[in-house]
Order: structure tokens, then C-alpha cells, then sequence
């Protein structure tokens, strides 16, 4: 099979080009000279458009640009960049956000609802993953980012059930001892897990004061918007 180069591709253009040139110069030799002259043009606004758009280097460069992104690889990659973004965004607000979002609103929890289970300091027990940790906090019923929502993949009947449960933003070991690990956890994944004191880092000590033999005791501010806990 015969190789296709850059220098057969011009070849090719240069003679599919020539065809309508012949015939334009037919016309210019046999007519009249108002016709020869539209000949001629003809052939020149022929030859220029060849330039400007197969022969232009910026034409093809503007092309790529515009035919690359609508590949599947390229469309996968860009989608894959904006969920790790959006990951990223929301872990930071797992900690801490103007929205309230997680648990951490200011507001004052009281009264407490009696469908709220458990408390503030409590050691529970993550049941889907089996995993043990402290409460630093509640919200009486779903309080998340649309980005999040959608990450979890709620049904509708799902996402209905969340919204009316109350959630627990939870402090959980992490991979290391200097690390810790923050969830927001429907209640109907907690355990109360008594007589058990997790090794959580130091980052606890803003929120509280001691461990008391069954659960951690809040510091004055934390316990000013849990009052009932």
C-alpha cells in the first residue's frame, strides 16, 4: 500500500486545484476580454482560498482547537478535572463553611428534637463502613452542598428519606496519627459505641475539654449551641 506523506497530500491538492484552473484558463483564451479578466480572477480567488484555509497553518491549528475538546478521551479527562475539583471544595467545606453546610452553622440547637438520637461527644460507630468516631456536631435533617448530594447518588426515594433524617458530622481517625478523617453520617448509619475511647488527634482539644469515661465533654462555646446535649 502506497505511503501518504505531506509531500503526496500537496501533490494532490496542487492537481485538484489545476482542474478547475484549466478550465478557467480555456474560458480566458476563447472569450472576450471582460471574460478573460473574470477568468483570472477566478483562478486567483481559487488559489487564495486554497491558501488561507489548507495551506494555513493557523487554519489548521484553529481547527484542532476546536474538534479536540469534543473527543470522548479529552471530554472524560475535562469531567474527571472538574469532579476532582469539585471533591476538593467540598472536603474544604466538611471543616468549615459560610453556609452551614456539614454541621457547623453557629446556631443554637434548642429545643433539642426528640427524633435527634444522639449527642454531641458521643463515641458511635459508622455501620457501613464500621468505623468509630466522635460527634463534633448535628444538623436535625440533611444540610449539604448540591455537589455533594449528587455524589452520593441518592434516588429520589433515597434523597427524600435524607433530607428528613438528622445527620451527624463525625471526627474519625485518619490514615496516620497527626491526621483525622470528617463525615457527615445519616443517622440511620449510627451506632452508639459506649466504653470505648478512640485515639483521635489533637484537633479535638478545640472542642473538647476531656473524655469523661463515656463520651467527650464540649467546651463552653461548642456547648452554647448544644445546650440540650
Amino acid at each position: 500500500m502506497p505511503q501518504i506523506t505531506s509531500g503526496v497530500i500537496m501533490q494532490l491538492t496542487l492537481l485538484l486545484s489545476a482542474l478547475p484552473a484549466q478550465y478557467l484558463i480555456s474560458k480566458w483564451t476563447s472569450g472576450t476580454e471582460t471574460q478573460r479578466y473574470i477568468a483570472t480572477q477566478r483562478i486567483l480567488d481559487t488559489w487564495d482560498s486554497i491558501r488561507k484555509s489548507y495551506l494555513n497553518t493557523a487554519a489548521w491549528v484553529d481547527w484542532l482547537n476546536t474538534w479536540i475538546p469534543k473527543l470522548p478521551y479529552f471530554r472524560e479527562e475535562e469531567e474527571q478535572y472538574q469532579t476532582l475539583e469539585e471533591t476538593m471544595a467540598v472536603e474544604l467545606m466538611m471543616h468549615d463553611n459560610e453556609h452551614g453546610y456539614f454541621a457547623v452553622s453557629k446556631e443554637v440547637r434548642s429545643p433539642r428534637p426528640a427524633y435527634v438520637l444522639h449527642r454531641v461527644g458521643q463515641v458511635v460507630m459508622e455501620t457501613e463502613n464500621m468505623m468509630v468516631g466522635v460527634i463534633m456536631g448535628w444538623d436535625a435533617g440533611l444540610r449539604a452542598p448540591p455537589e455533594w448530594i449528587k455524589r452520593k447518588k441518592y434516588s429520589d426515594s433515597e434523597l427524600e428519606r435524607a433530607k428528613d433524617t438528622p445527620h451527624y458530622r463525625i471526627a474519625f481517625s485518619g490514615p496516620d496519627s497527626s491526621s483525622v478523617l470528617i463525615g457527615y453520617i445519616p443517622q440511620y448509619n449510627v451506632k452508639l459505641f459506649q466504653g470505648f475511647q478512640p485515639d483521635i488527634p489533637r484537633f479535638l482539644e478545640h472542642y473538647f475539654s476531656h473524655f469523661d469515661g463515656e463520651k467527650f465533654v464540649m467546651e463552653e462555646w461548642l456547648q452554647e449551641i448544644y445546650p440540650d446535649d
